[in-house]
């Protein structure tokens, strides 16, 4: 059985470009995010391919693959949540919260209020700490996480479609 473990963010920061258009934030780095140092490491969290199939190109699969990508597109990333403790990658066991500071991210760029949240444990969190202090509103997206068996793929390219539409693809 897994261990509880609080962790922070130092593997990796967040994915901020000054032209990025949107900001879309998860909740926090599942295990093997921060064993590749970059978001949505699991192979079958669903995020690359929702992204792809909305631009319509390939599937990024190296983290510089992936830094391209988000930077062609104009997507910054990162996590509502800087550090808490965690059992392995269940954000249902997520306590102990610390925010992260969104305000130094969002200063000189053209993200404005263009702030997605990709599950519902990160729009939840982003309600509590974020939202606060912001005073911006957040998109909520269905989770892209294999946890969420509910949506198929295409569900979740149609909903994630809706919601960007006039900001990728």
């Amino acid at each position: 059985m897994a261990q509880r473990q609080y962790l922070d963010h130092s593997a990796f920061g967040p994915f901020v470009r000054p032209d990025s258009r949107i900001l879309i934030l998860g909740s926090f780095p599942s295990p093997k995010s921060r064993e590749q140092a970059f978001f949505y490491g699991h192979p079958q969290n669903r995020f690359w391919r929702v992204l792809a199939a909305l631009t319509h190109e390939p599937v990024p699969e190296t983290r510089e693959d992936k830094a391209c990508f988000l930077e062609k597109n104009r997507i910054s990333l990162y996590d509502v949540i800087e550090s808490c403790s965690i059992i392995g990658a269940a954000d249902s066991t997520i306590a102990d919260v610390r925010a992260a500071d969104l305000r130094p991210l969002l200063q000189g760029s053209q993200i404005g209020s263009s702030i997605f949240v990709n599950g519902g444990k990160a729009y939840e969190m982003y309600r509590k700490y974020t939202e606060p202090v912001l005073g911006i509103k957040a998109t909520r997206l269905p989770s892209t996480s294999p946890a969420n068996a509910a949506f198929t793929l295409e569900r979740l390219i149609e909903l994630w479609g809706q919601a960007l539409g006039g900001y990728i693809g």
